[in-house]
């Protein structure tokens, strides 16, 4: 991977509060080169399909300013064992960016019994970014519907109507 495209991850993923990862939008923490997940659990952001140790995971960020997508890397995904050092550092770092915590003090103990880390470190140059992004918009295609979103008027609309204004 290039420097230019290295910085590019690392700044975009450290400043955007919202990632895709396989398609799933998360919290997240950028941390000495890395992406930090904290997902599972009955209370936080579900595990993203296709996301275990060792697997490959795509993750696209978006523009904090604008919204858009910026960058989309791949990522190699580790599994962080609980109470080891990597992990308390991680977890040290993604208790400030979680919101609403309603149990603070002992977030940590929950997050180890009940949640996965997973570290994500980019691999390889990113598929999309500034001077290479698609010509599409990447929106899904709708799905069919018979649904409507407007009907003929009803018959007796314009004469209720009328009288509405009759009567001011």
């Amino acid at each position: 991977m290039t420097s230019e495209h290295g910085a590019l991850i690392e700044e975009a993923t450290k400043k955007s509060g919202l990632v895709w990862v396989n398609g799933l939008a998360m919290w997240h923490a950028w941390i000495d080169g890395a992406m930090y997940v904290l997902c599972g659990g009955p209370v936080e952001q579900p595990v993203p399909a296709g996301l275990a140790d060792g697997a490959t995971a795509s993750v696209t960020v978006r523009s904090k300013d604008k919204g858009g997508r910026l960058v989309s890397w791949q990522g190699r995904a580790e599994l962080l064992a609980p109470a080891g050092e990597p992990w308390s550092a991680a977890v040290a770092e993604l208790r400030t960016k979680r919101l609403n915590l309603a149990d603070a003090d002992t977030v940590a103990e929950r997050w180890a019994r009940e949640c996965s880390l997973f570290r994500l470190v980019p691999d390889g140059d990113p598929a999309e970014h500034p001077a290479a992004m698609p010509a599409g918009s990447g929106a899904a295609v709708p799905p069919p519907t018979t649904a409507t979103t407007r009907l003929p008027m009803p018959a007796g609309l314009p004469r209720l109507l009328a009288r509405r204004k009759a009567k001011r």
